[in-house]
């Protein structure tokens, strides 16, 4: 295990970890220069504030680096060594739980973390949460991590944890991407807008 993981097993109580990994050829058009890969990774935690209202969240908040770390180490992993150039966050609480308990996971202390882990990024990392029962799908977020708003790399994945989260639990998870939809065409600012921006800023 890695140090990330073994501070996850510290803060939290961990049930289960899930991944993802969708590879899209093409969608109907002529193949692409590369084949898009998509991954998603999931931990299933332990919420310690189910069934009981809790002002102050700061002990699901304050470890959560962690979190976003092995997370992104574990996700960044599933690409088979590809740059990470879209990313995304999300999580589902349990049904005795409440969604807040879920963003109190996934704040700028996870995101952060979960930046660095994949390279770094520029931009702000889209997000989705929300409360569920176990099974239930979750569609993460994509979008190019140096600037949000490239349209070719709006996008998403799914990823479900068939047990999970159970109602006393939570499930965190994050998702890389290696480029923007295999066909994008309608326009807007590209990553070659974003370079050439940053090129000519010096």
């Amino acid at each position: 295990m890695s140090a990330a993981v073994d501070l996850v097993h510290a803060a939290y109580q961990v049930r289960g970890w899930y991944d993802v990994v969708q590879e899209v050829e093409h969608e109907r058009g002529p193949a692409p220069a590369r084949t898009l890969i998509k991954a998603a990774s999931a931990v299933v935690i332990a919420n310690p504030f189910a069934g009981r209202w809790e002002p102050e969240l700061s002990p699901l908040v304050e470890p959560s680096a962690a979190l976003g770390t092995a997370l992104g180490e574990r996700a960044r992993r599933l690409l088979g060594g590809r740059p990470v150039e879209g990313y995304g966050k999300g999580g589902i609480a349990g049904l005795a739980g409440e969604q807040e308990h879920v963003v109190a996971c996934i704040t700028t202390v996870f995101g952060d973390a979960f930046r660095a882990e994949v390279g770094g990024g520029s931009a702000w990392i889209s997000s989705a949460s929300k409360t569920a029962a176990a099974g239930t799908p979750l569609d993460i977020p994509l979008a190019y991590k140096d600037e949000v708003y490239v349209r070719s790399h709006y996008d998403a994945i799914t990823i479900a944890a068939p047990d999970g989260p159970r109602p006393d639990e939570l499930l965190i998870c994050v998702a890389v991407s290696t480029g923007g939809r295999v066909h994008a065409r309608v326009g807007g600012l590209t990553v070659a807008d974003v370079v050439g921006q940053t090129t000519s800023a010096g």
